[in-house]
């Protein structure tokens, strides 16, 4: 019983252990595919065109130039340098063997004489006791670790240097034997290594500067044209025209791209025109109509079936106003500037005669460009609709980072969460839904929302803190 207990703990424990063991393989093949890294660079690298052309030149660039210095360093920087220091030790060892072969004066003088005039070496015999001790080696510093390698390949003796000194110059010691004394050595810096390898690095970089300047000129040449299609592309998207300065240029690709977008709009607008066009010829036709109707009602005489039809006409001709403002829009408006503050105070009016509570918490500062009857009728359709099914309605508006934000709040019935975006679609008659404007036809906010979206904002309800409807008008300055 004891063994079966223990097998059944021991299998538990495995059938434990193998999904997080499996989770921890997912998570370290996920990062060795580099799907983590692939999504902590795309984070953190620019999206505009321009700045990633420049990391496409500069990065290539930078990473042959690290190869060539590595490779300059590891292997002609180094390979001078062994060969310099190399001589250098061989002079060193010479005077050594001389000093202690042959007899030498008490001061030395000839020797030091002869080390100055033939070898260019600052060279004296001090007493053995002045033997600084070991010095620190430095971390980086090839010529550190082959005066070092030579010294104890052909000298092989105790000896301390110092290659870390503010000037050009080498101090180097050596214990001799015979005589027990200690051998110092001054030799020039750029004797030991080589010291004009700078010079390398330095037209490197410089070169790499240059060719990155002239590069940017280029590239901002190039990124130009497209960066013009661009905001030529948003300001007709807005309805706002185009710039004056704008033509197709650049290279053959972004020309065709350009011509394309020419040829689009042309397109639209030529429908535009059509569609207006054949709608004013639909409501004069229409209008005629319904005038008769008018007239031979007049004539007829007042009675309870005339005035009966006569509403009926009434009704006709806003709603036929309704479809054709609907379907043409406020294209033909100029852009002009919109005092907000003054826009919102035109409904104090309505709200006096409808005997509403309205309250404005708006600066006066708040200017921005737009279609002001475009824009006036937006607004009208949010507030008249919040009149018609509440009893106090706020508007309040702010202006950061390029955009006009309106909020407008009621104390209403309020509109369902699964209905808000339904009454924005056009003839959608929602009787809980207060899309019901003053024509019944259903397109109070259809219009508006088309009208913030040609302005390139959008309008959006939301539940309001004061249990009604919250519509969040957002414009661009």
């Amino acid at each position: 019983m004891a063994e079966n207990n223990t097998r059944e703990i021991e299998q538990s424990g495995q059938q434990t252990d193998a999904p997080v063991e499996k989770r921890s393989r997912k998570i370290g093949r996920g990062l060795l595919t580099g799907r983590g890294l692939r999504g902590w660079l795309w984070r953190r690298l620019p999206k505009g065109l321009y700045a990633r052309s420049l990391l496409i030149i500069i990065i290539p660039m930078v990473l042959l130039q690290s190869v060539v210095a590595f490779v300059f360093m590891e292997r002609h920087w180094q390979t001078v340098t062994e060969r310099l220091s190399k001589a250098v030790v061989s002079d060193i060892s010479a005077i050594i063997e001389v000093i202690e072969t042959y007899p030498q004066d008490a001061e030395y003088d000839k020797i030091v004489a002869l080390a100055a005039d033939k070898l260019d070496l600052n060279i004296s015999v001090l007493p053995p006791d002045p033997f600084p001790p070991a010095s620190k080696k430095p971390f980086f510093d090839i010529l550190d670790d082959v005066l070092r390698a030579e010294i104890t390949e052909q000298i092989s003796r105790p000896f301390w240097i110092d290659t870390l000194g503010a000037s050009n110059l080498l101090e180097i010691r050596i214990r001799m034997q015979e005589p027990e004394k200690v051998l110092r050595v001054f030799v020039q810096r750029n004797r030991a290594y080589a010291s004009n390898s700078h010079i390398f690095l330095i037209w490197m970089v410089g070169t790499s500067l240059v060719l990155v300047a002239i590069s940017i000129l280029l590239l901002r040449n190039q990124i130009r044209p497209i960066m013009h299609l661009a905001e030529a592309a948003e300001r007709f998207g807005k309805g706002r025209g185009l710039s004056s300065d704008f033509k197709v240029r650049g290279a053959t690709e972004v020309r065709q791209a350009g011509l394309a977008f020419m040829q689009m709009r042309e397109r639209i607008e030529r429908q535009l025109e059509q569609r207006t066009i054949m709608l004013t010829g639909v409501s004069h036709d229409l209008r005629t109509i319904l005038t008769r109707f008018k007239l031979q009602l007049a004539l007829v005489g007042e009675n309870e079936e005339t005035d009966a039809m006569q509403l009926d006409v009434d009704e006709m001709q806003r709603m036929l106003q309704g479809y054709i403002d609907f379907a043409r829009g406020e294209a033909g408006e100029e852009m002009g500037e919109i005092k907000l503050h003054e826009v919102l105070a035109r409904y104090e009016n309505e709200a006096s005669i409808r005997d509403k509570v309205y309250v404005i918490k708006c600066s006066k500062d708040i200017v921005f460009s737009g279609r002001p009857n475009a824009v006036g009728r937006l607004l009208g359709n949010l507030i008249s609709n919040a009149f018609r099914y509440a009893d106090r309605v706020e508007v309040s508006a702010t202006q950061s980072k390029g955009w006009v934000t309106i909020v407008i709040d009621d104390d209403g019935p309020g509109i369902p969460e699964d209905q808000r975006e339904e009454v924005f679609k056009p003839f959608i008659r929602l009787d809980e839904a207060r899309n019901l404007d003053e024509t019944g036809t259903g397109l109070g906010l259809s219009i508006a929302r088309d009208i913030a979206r040609n302005h390139g904002g959008d309008i959006n309800l939301h539940a309001s803190s004061m249990n009604g409807t919250r519509a969040i008008v957002k414009l661009p300055v």
